[in-house]
């Protein structure tokens, strides 16, 4: 398994050898029509080969002053006086070093205008990108390390490149009814469906706190994207996809203070249960799964709807809870990502550590798409331990920009 600091490493390695041979080409450039001027006959005219090497310059490193350096050069390569191989110069045209001379002036006028309005163009990406991070941020935002007695971590992967959020959703809370939990994944993926995505996590971080019961949970989550899928239908916001084809999977769970677990399923993948084992991997097993509702959005909801309840976790009890992109993903050859033996190896011997449960399936899963994802994944583990095991910080995970990364 390929861990997150070795992938890192890696990619920063290339990127340091990618820079280099920018930043040598249009030296090696230059230095090639000089030597190829040099040993030519006096007929054979590749001084005006020179003038590319400034827009090589900017096409590789981008510097401006890296422009005005060969821009420079090259002009006094152009100007030099002829050599002992040409002693009599160019004499049919003996105004052609002032004609690449020219040649050379113009492509570096050109470059440095042309780089000065990338640079600007770059600095507003940036700008951009930064102000949708935030923004993703809000809607996804990162789990807290512990919970009552509950150790969280959480990763998403979106399949549009450069996105942190996508059509996963997730949310943990310390509610006076128990540690509350949601997974869900909105009809397609990427950045069309955020907003539905931002309209269920709204309501579920308000609704999670005031209904005291998972079932008045689920039921204001169902009006809340009745509502959103109503105002999408009146123009009222921007459609993303057809109103008449959304819906949305939701897993809900409830953690009492005793380890006990309610769970409501909407048309969504169940989650597996980890058990710490102190030698060999930790034995992963799905939980038994109840009566399984419709996603929200396509039927109403039952007037009672049908809760599962599972037996109590013992300390150090995992629950992994994921989206189908995690199970559906596939390799160049079409085979299935084997998730639970992924999660049984990241997990590992010994106590469980939510955070290492949910890097090590991150990796792993990278490691067999080789970075392309047809669909968004989320995953999020708790353990369940009143005796602190560790204190690790809250996981968001980035974009396979990956492919990318």
């Amino acid at each position: 398994m390929i861990g997150a600091s070795a992938v890192g490493g890696a990619f920063a390695r290339g990127a340091h050898r990618l820079r280099v041979v920018t930043r040598v080409a249009p030296c090696l450039w230059v230095l090639g029509v000089i030597c190829w001027e040099l040993l030519t006959p006096h007929d054979t005219e590749v001084v005006p080969l020179l003038a590319a090497a400034p827009a090589i310059a900017c096409a590789s490193s981008g510097r401006r002053g890296y422009i005005l350096l060969l821009g420079g050069a090259s002009l006094l390569c152009a100007l030099a006086p002829p050599t002992p191989l040409e002693p009599d110069g160019d004499v049919e045209e003996p105004h052609a070093g002032l004609v690449t001379c020219c040649a050379i002036f113009a492509v570096v006028v050109a470059t440095y205008l042309g780089n000065g309005r990338r640079l600007r163009l770059i600095r507003e990406l940036e700008q951009l990108r930064a102000v949708a991070a935030a923004a993703q941020d809000v809607v996804l935002r990162p789990l807290p390390a512990r919970l009552e007695g509950i150790e969280l971590a959480g990763g998403h992967l979106s399949a549009s490149r450069g996105a942190v959020v996508g059509g996963d959703l997730y949310e943990a809370l310390a509610t006076p009814y128990g540690v509350r939990v949601i997974i869900g994944d909105v009809r397609g993926h990427g950045l069309p469906a955020i907003g539905t995505v931002a309209a269920v996590l709204g309501s579920f971080r308000e609704a999670a706190h005031e209904e005291p019961r998972l079932t008045g949970v689920l039921r204001r989550l169902d009006r809340a994207l009745e509502r959103h899928l109503r105002a999408r239908a009146s123009g009222e916001c921007p459609p993303d996809s057809p109103v008449d084809e959304e819906f949305v999977t939701v897993l809900l769970l409830e953690v009492g203070p005793d380890g006990e677990v309610t769970a409501l399923n909407c048309g969504h993948p169940w989650p597996y249960r980890l058990h710490e084992q102190p030698v060999g991997p930790a034995i992963a097993r799905q939980t038994d799964p109840g009566e399984v509702l419709p996603p929200l959005g396509l039927f109403p909801l039952p007037a009672e709807p049908p809760a599962a309840h599972w037996s109590a976790l013992g300390a150090g009890d995992t629950l992994v809870l994921h989206t189908d992109g995690a199970e559906d993903a596939r390799d160049a050859h079409g085979t299935f990502f084997p998730l639970r033996r992924a999660l049984s190896e990241a997990a590992g011997p010994g106590p469980l550590v939510p955070t290492a449960v949910v890097e090590g399936v991150r990796s792993a899963l990278l490691s067999h798409t080789g970075g392309r994802l047809a669909d968004d994944v989320a995953l999020v583990a708790l353990r369940y331990d009143r005796c602190p095991l560790s204190a690790p910080t809250a996981l968001t995970l980035p974009a396979a920009d990956a492919g990318r990364n």
